[in-house]
């Protein structure tokens, strides 16, 4: 059986991380960025999520020396054109409305106040890349997550606009579910699961 070595999360985000480790479980070593406080960020200038998820997997990894993981994902409102999209954790920021999940949300909110119910459907997005410790990316992921975007905020768990997205054939929010119901369907989840799957095959291929 091919071994895996341990592998970088690339994020600073608490929320993505509890999620990698829950999904990716006991079966595979991983550490995050939070191990390498004066590392510095890695610019996400690419216009896709694919572009920016190879960019920060291949940069982190030439930086650490390590197999590294990264993603980029976002939300997408068919009302605003596939927006806020590649820019979702700073769409309040680069509005000048403020900085982080409440105020990402609350624009939202704004944004979208005169759309009708039946024309705020959107969806997250989820694009994962493997890159070796050479940056050179080895395996790419996406999947999707079908929803619509609610007028007021529910529930608890999740984060960024995850209390404000109605899951597609289900009448509760993102963040309404348990850990172990988002992970089955959620963008994340799913292409978590199909990065883990490819794996093996991966680290095969680069022995």
């Amino acid at each position: 059986m091919t071994a895996i070595p341990s592998i970088l999360i690339a994020t600073h985000n608490a929320g993505k991380a509890k999620e990698f480790a829950e999904i990716l479980g006991e079966s595979i070593r991983f550490d995050t960025l939070k191990s390498y406080p004066t590392i510095g960020e890695v610019d996400e200038t690419g216009l896709t999520f694919r572009a920016n998820a190879c960019l920060k997997a291949s940069q982190y990894a030439q930086r650490t020396g390590q197999w590294t993981i990264a993603d980029d994902s976002g939300l997408e409102v068919d009302a605003l054109d596939g927006k806020p999209g590649v820019v979702s954790a700073r769409w309040a920021e680069l509005h000048n409305a403020g900085k982080g999940d409440a105020d990402n949300n609350a624009l939202l909110l704004t944004q979208l106040q005169n759309v009708p119910d039946d024309h705020r459907s959107g969806r997250f997005v989820c694009v994962l890349a493997l890159s070796d410790p050479q940056g050179r990316v080895m395996a790419t992921v996406r999947d999707t997550f079908e929803g619509r975007i609610l007028r007021d905020a529910r529930g608890a768990n999740g984060f960024g606009y995850d209390p404000l997205f109605e899951v597609g054939g289900l009448d509760k929010t993102s963040a309404e579910l348990s850990p172990a119901e988002k992970h089955a369907i959620s963008h994340r989840g799913r292409a978590l699961a199909r990065m883990k799957a490819l794996l093996p095959t991966v680290f095969k291929d680069a022995v």
